[in-house]
């Protein structure tokens, strides 16, 4: 059955499988209909702004040139933005699995070609084996020409990854990062400063990274006053919908109605959009709370 292919031994088994669906996307036309449907899928959701992260090497190498990419995602960001209302932002990730190389190309299309939507410079892909420093002059120039740092880091891996992403990325929010859970100094750090992790429950199960998710650090996490938001990561690829991502953070957190709302609005503060656009998502998950 063709859900047996996406159940996923481990974290190096879903990259397997990931990059076989990736295989798939040939062209740009490829890469608008994904990228515009994206959209739609989120906007049925009441979402009214997400900043997607982008592997625009994983085309690039396939024969796809970074302004013909670049090109696609911009005009169904601005199509979406018509036809459902919802506003996208870019990170372009590093895929870490093919190392220096992938970092050229995506920091290139980063800075060369830069779709207006580009806020953020990222790091995705298997953690054992892939070092966060060797990756710093790249993170250090994406960052001087005013995108921000938002690596993966600490899901497969432990805590160091999630030190080394801070100290040698400059790392303002992180992918995951649960393994902080395993560090009271970092965790910490993390709260301290305000650097904020992306937390996707129902994929850091499915990619083994933690057992169940009776098992989640997430309330561990809030507890120590990390900030974080809920996200949904791959969701054809892990079955699962940002709405149902509230749900098992509401149940893992005990939340009732009111409550729920709040780590929607941590995710917009958290956010890199503009402050009008902040003010006036708050104001609408304020509405909506009250109702």
């Amino acid at each position: 059955m063709l859900a047996d292919y996406f159940r996923f031994t481990d974290f190096g088994h879903f990259i397997e499988v990931y990059l076989s669906v990736v295989d798939l996307i040939r062209t740009p036309e490829d890469v608008w209909t994904l990228t515009h449907e994206v959209a739609r899928d989120l906007a049925a959701q009441n979402v009214r702004y997400a900043e997607v992260t982008l592997t625009p090497y994983t085309s690039i190498v396939r024969g796809i040139a970074a302004e013909a990419f670049c090109e696609s995602v911009e005009d169904a960001r601005q199509r979406a933005l018509r036809d459902f209302g919802i506003e996208l932002r870019w990170c372009f990730d590093i895929p870490g699995e093919s190392g220096l190389p992938a970092a050229e190309v995506t920091l290139d299309a980063a800075l060369r070609v830069r779709p207006e939507g580009l806020v953020s410079f990222g790091l995705g892909g298997p953690e054992i084996g892939v070092p966060r420093p060797q990756f710093a002059p790249y993170f250090e120039q994406a960052i001087a020409a005013g995108l921000r740092s938002v690596p993966h880091s600490g899901e497969s891996t432990g805590p160091e990854s999630i030190w080394d992403a801070i100290n040698f990325l400059g790392a303002e929010r992180i992918g995951h990062g649960i393994a902080a859970a395993q560090d009271p100094a970092l965790m910490a750090y993390l709260a301290e400063h305000q650097i904020a992790l992306e937390i996707s429950p129902t994929s850091n199960v499915c990619t083994r990274s933690v057992p169940s998710l009776a098992e989640h650090p997430l309330a561990a996490l809030v507890a120590a006053g990390v900030p974080v938001s809920i996200n949904s990561d791959d969701p054809p690829m892990f079955s699962t919908t940002l709405s149902h991502e509230y749900d098992v953070a509401r149940a893992l957190l005990g939340l009732d109605d009111a409550g729920v709302a709040e780590p929607a609005r941590a995710a917009v503060r958290q956010s890199f959009a503009s402050a009008e656009l902040k003010t006036s998502i708050l104001a609408e998950i304020d509405a909506y709370a009250q109702s």
